[in-house]
Formats: C-alpha cells, structure tokens, sequence
C-alpha cells in the first residue's frame, strides 16, 4: 500500500510499505477515506519528538472497515468510522475514569507513572513515534486500529467524511481546552492560536456560552479565518503585544480563561532560540508564558499545545501570586466523542469550515512543507488515499 514515512526531520515520502494485518482479536483494518496533517504531527517532522526508524505518519483519520478479527463485535466489515486518535484499552483504571491517553496497556514498552522519556509515557498514539506504542498512522491506504470494541464510532450515511473528520482530534481537543477552563457562560476566553486547534477551541467557547472570545496569532490570514468562520475578536501578536491588549479589553484583569494551542513550536527571536539551546529545552514556553499574564488573578489556563522538555524559569512565582488554576494534557477523546458527535448531527457546529487545502495522499510531501511553512494561507490539510 501506499503511506506518507517518516524517515528523518524534514524527511517525508510516500512510498510503498507493508500492508497491515490483524495481529490480535479486537484489532479491524480499516480502509482509509480521509486524513489529515496535524499541528503535532509537525513536532516529528521538525525533530522535536525522535523517531530512530521509519513510521507511517497520522493520527486523523476515517474509513471503512475492510476486515475485522473475530473479537470485535460491534463493529463490521463494510462500516464507515471515525477513529480517536488516543488508543485505548477500554477496561483499564485510567480507560474507566476517561482519561483514554492515559491507558495502562496501549503501549507497553514505553509506559510509565513519570511522564518522561527515561521513565514512561502515557497510551499509545497512532503515528506517534516509538514512545507511544510505535503504531503505523493512518496517512496511508490502510491502517491498523486496535482495541476496536471501545475506539470507534460509526458515522451515519448522512454525513460526509469532512463533517466528521475531525472529530478525531482537533475538535475534541479544542474543547477539552474549553471544557478544563470551566466555562460555563458569560466568560471572557482568550485562545492564543489561530491553528485548527485554536479555531475549534474558538468554536467551544461560543458553544459553551462564553461572551467574547478573543484570538490571538501571528498571521493575518489564520486571523481573517478566524473571524470568518467563528466571529472572534482578534490580535496580531506580531504587531501587538496580546497581553497588553487583552488587558485593555477587560478593564485590566485580564481574561477568565487563558487557552495554549499552540505549544512547543511558538515563534521564537534568535535569543530565545539559544537561550533553549544552551538549556537543553525544545522549542519554547513562549505562549504558555503569556496566558499565565494574561489571565485575571484567580483564572484559568488550559493548556493542549503540546510540550515535551523541561523548561527553565518557569514562571512558578506568577502562577502562585495570582492564584491561578492550570490543566495540561492530551485530550480524553473517547470521554467527548459521543456528545461532541451530536453537536454535527444536530448541526450545532461546523468543523470543516477550517478545511484549506485538500490533496491526494500522494502529494503528502508538498502538504507537510505548505503545512510547515504557512504557505499558500495554508490552515489545514486534508488527504485522500
């Protein structure tokens, strides 16, 4: 079959692997319709995450079942499903306190209670490196999907494939941030990040009955997005500094909730850029940094832009002096799915407003490098195998 690999940083062809097969009885082989090019799919391509050997990108994806093992017994083959992007067990303490990425049997020979690479990760991730269970991603013709009893849904003949997409990741993500920052109604939000992560936390907040929602991003043209498809107020944080002007917006507090989607791979001066060099730190706090000032005293900060290294001066003493409350993680998809599956069915929202480009699987190269480089107003890939 044909798949977009991973060889090394910058490095991604498409080329003929190994067709999957079912290796346990709750596995299924799915046949991939659509996929998609994720934010954290660019911390592999840019080295951030190491992957030593070849592996099928992608973690968003759908399809229709093209063989299923004979454990698996509520789906067949034939189904068209959508597949969270957390592998889970579906019986383990963490799967049975939803906390899916979590899951204690998804990848056994990296787990571990300390969160590091010398002590163990969480579950595994599809396409995600061999510190999360070395699975193959769905960025190919056909992919494996274990533990088929408990990951995914069966998206109904009336909906298309990019109606539902993304409810494998950014949609759930985005509102796991906006569900950790306990909005309940009539809160300011400010979301820095105008990435398909941002743009459906953008989306939450609304549904959740926030009363502004504030975007903040360095490019316009994610921005004019923005504002297009979710109706947000805005800052360039380029031409402006966003924690002033967040501030100014709010009588000076500050917003009642802060969200990072944007994580590890935030612009950075040369300055900063050795300054993480010389402390052997990835990328940057940059963003996380600026929530933590630009939310009131006693806020919230949620953060899902994705971090992988320590990081030095981090800014315990105003996170202390202003009582605030922060939740970190990867988004508990299989908690969500369901209720945030009728909010597509029911035509609450619209994720594929968001859509800027889609490609066949064969181009996966050329998309990674518009994707990377925020060429062509490029906001988010879809590919068709």
């Amino acid at each position: 079959m044909k798949a977009a690999v991973f060889h090394k940083p910058g490095d991604i062809r498409v080329e003929n692997v190994e067709d999957p097969r079912i290796e346990k009885e709750d596995d299924l082989i799915l046949k991939v319709t659509s996929t998609a090019i994720c934010g954290s799919d660019l911390h592999i391509y840019d080295g951030f995450f190491p992957q030593p050997k070849p592996e099928v990108l992608g973690h968003e994806f759908m399809g229709i079942v093209e063989e299923v093992g004979k454990g698996v017994t509520n789906i067949k083959k034939g189904d068209r499903i959508v597949v969270p992007f957390p592998i889970a067990c579906g019986h383990c303490y963490f799967c049975n306190h939803g906390l899916a990425p979590a899951c204690e049997n998804s990848n056994p020979d990296h787990y571990g209670p300390e969160g590091d690479v010398a002590s163990g990760k969480g579950g595994g991730l599809y396409g995600y490196t061999e510190l999360y269970g070395g699975y193959n991603g769905g960025q190919a013709e056909y992919v494996r999907v274990p533990y088929a009893n408990f990951n995914p849904r069966v998206v109904p003949d009336n909906l298309t494939d990019e109606q539902v997409l993304f409810l494998t990741d950014i949609f759930p993500t985005g509102w796991t941030a906006v569900d950790w920052g306990e909005v309940k109604g009539g809160e300011t939000v400010a979301i820095f990040g105008s990435g398909p992560v941002g743009l459906m936390a953008q989306k939450a907040a609304w549904l959740k009955g926030a009363a502004r929602v504030i975007a903040i991003d360095p490019l316009n043209y994610r921005l004019e997005r923005a504002k297009r498809v979710n109706n947000v107020e805005t800052i360039n944080s380029e031409e402006l500094d966003p924690v002033e002007v967040i501030r100014e917006m709010t009588g000076g507090r500050g917003a009642d909730v802060c969200i990072d989607a944007v994580g590890v791979e935030a612009n950075r001066s040369f300055g900063e850029k050795l300054k993480a060099t010389l402390n052997l730190e990835k990328g940057t706090i940059k963003v996380m940094e600026n929530c933590i000032k630009a939310v009131r005293r006693g806020g919230i900060v949620s953060v899902v832009g994705v971090y992988g290294t320590p990081y030095d001066n981090f800014p315990v003493h105003r996170i202390f002096d202003k009582g605030l409350t922060m939740r970190f993680g990867q988004a508990p998809v299989q908690k969500y799915i369901d209720e945030l599956f009728s909010l597509v069915q029911t035509g609450k929202v619209v994720l594929d407003d968001i859509i800027s480009h889609r490609l066949p699987l064969a181009e996966a190269s050329h998309a990674y490098e518009i994707f990377k480089h925020k060429e062509d107003d490029c906001v988010k890939v879809v590919l068709k195998p």
